[in-house]
């Protein structure tokens, strides 16, 4: 652990490479810092702070402080008698030597990890889970890579238009979920349907929002696998990439201002860091103090753009120090690790009312969407050594076994079970009529405008015109 100390703001700033964490700790704490004694992340992570979402104020003082135009220029005693700017946001030493900063670091960020690949712990600096919330958070991993492969072969088979699978990280998904409470707010992309299972999205309400019938929440409206759930605190998936990102921002400095003792989460690609809503969203929080946690899935690629042709910098966790946000870089494909990151950033976001970026390093083992062939872009080799000998199920699966709470007997049982549950389903949802096509103009105004009638009026005499363009059991009163 090393330590910068900066004598003009009064901030000891630190760096913990193994754990790949940014952040700062004031003077006034030094000593509570080295005597936290928790075993677990929060050793690291945790520090101590001046403020909290739950005090009157909605900022902290500084933001609120001036320049005295009699006191810009003060003298600061060093070894070289330099001399200070009293700028606005903090004391700027001056310098002759004509330094640039270096575009890359000496050695990259650290990951986080507490599983090797063998699902052997590194250390026992983590918290602990129980054999509950184990054999739970196992459970809904398998389920989500069995429901990923039958709906999969679904839309193979022409029954469904178009799915997303999380193949390789169901980790990200069901320990970031199990780590949160119900009350915070999920903004997804499209690859967290994981975090909606865990909440109690029902796999039956999985297959009508793909389906698009009667009983889908959406009522037909969205593609397959863009959910939502008011029910569940999951904000329905959007295809435009990245623009969930303010919006959970957004979110966060409302619950900050009803003084909610929870937080935001957002979810995106690597693909999402390179829009401008994702440079805008994060100044935002780290100005406004709002309680998010930024959660990115480096997965490698952008669709077909591999990271190297995305951005030169260190990954995405450099960004988050760039704009003034406590960061941290985690393996991806270890369950226990996103547990225990997520865990502690969520009490740091709603304790200390500030912004958490974690950037998890995992791989996108499957197919972008059911309309993409990665095989044209990546090799195949890769994509297996991925699938196989990085699986976050398999490793998350070996933890267990060594914990005595899970047998190969346990297993054919589960995965049988869980296949059975998902084809019922499907046939299921395959059954139910679609939404009455008037359904297409509701639930955006309380008295619909003439405009909106007319279409409606025009789009019912060309299905009347044109049966044969239609489904014969069609809705349509």
């Amino acid at each position: 652990m090393a330590f910068y100390v900066s004598k003009s703001r009064r901030i000891f700033s630190g760096l913990n490479p193994k754990m790949g964490f940014l952040g700062t700790i004031n003077p006034g704490s030094w000593s509570s810092y080295f005597t936290h004694n928790h075993a677990s992340l929060s050793k690291y992570l945790r520090y101590p702070t001046t403020k909290s979402c739950k005090q009157p104020t909605l900022f902290t003082p500084h933001r609120f402080k001036s320049v005295r135009p009699d006191n810009q220029l003060d003298s600061m005693h060093s070894d070289n008698d330099a001399q200070v700017l009293n700028f606005p946001g903090g004391m700027v030493k001056f310098t002759s030597d004509l330094k640039f900063m270096s575009e890359f670091q000496e050695e990259r960020i650290h990951c986080y990890r507490v599983l090797d690949d063998c699902g052997q712990p590194v250390s026992d600096e983590f918290v602990q889970i129980d054999e509950e919330t184990a054999m739970k958070m196992y459970k809904y991993m398998v389920t989500l890579q069995t429901m990923d492969t039958i709906f999969y072969e679904a839309q193979r088979q022409g029954r469904i238009s178009f799915y997303v699978t999380a193949i390789g990280e169901e980790a990200i998904n069901i320990a970031s979920a199990a780590a949160l409470h119900m009350d915070d707010l999920v903004f997804p992309q499209y690859r967290e349907a994981g975090v909606l299972l865990w909440r109690g999205f029902t796999l039956q309400e999985f297959a009508n929002q793909c389906f698009g019938n009667k009983y889908d929440n959406g009522k037909g409206r969205q593609m397959p696998i863009h959910y939502g759930s008011n029910k569940h605190n999951y904000f329905t998936v959007a295809s435009t990439v990245a623009t969930q990102v303010p919006h959970a921002v957004g979110a966060a400095y409302s619950l900050k201002m009803d003084r909610r003792d929870a937080c935001t989460i957002t979810y995106f690609g690597d693909g999402g860091s390179s829009t401008g809503d994702f440079h805008a969203a994060l100044n935002f929080a780290a100005v406004m103090e709002a309680p998010v946690i930024f959660f990115c899935r480096n997965n490698g690629w952008a669709i077909s753009t591999p990271v190297m042709d995305q951005f030169r910098s260190d990954g995405i966790v450099v960004r988050g120090q760039a704009y003034g946000v406590r960061s941290i870089r985690v393996d991806g494909n270890d369950a226990l690790a996103v547990y225990n990151a997520v865990r502690v950033a969520r009490k740091m976001a709603i304790s200390e009312c500030r912004p958490i970026l974690i950037e998890a390093i995992t791989y996108r083992a499957g197919h972008h969407s059911t309309s993409d062939d990665s095989s044209k872009y990546r090799p195949v080799e890769e994509i297996e050594w991925w699938r196989v000998a990085r699986d976050p199920v398999t490793r998350f699966r070996k933890w267990i076994e060594r914990e005595g709470w899970w047998s190969a007997p346990a297993e054919s049982e589960i995965r049988n079970d869980i296949r059975k549950q998902v084809l019922h389903v499907i046939q299921n949802a395959e059954k139910v009529e679609k939404p009455n096509v008037g359904e297409i103009f509701t639930d955006v105004y309380d008295v619909p405008p003439s405009n909106l009638i007319d279409q409606e009026k025009s789009l019912r005499e060309t299905i009347e015109r044109h049966p044969q363009d239609y489904p014969p059991d069609f809705p349509t009163s």
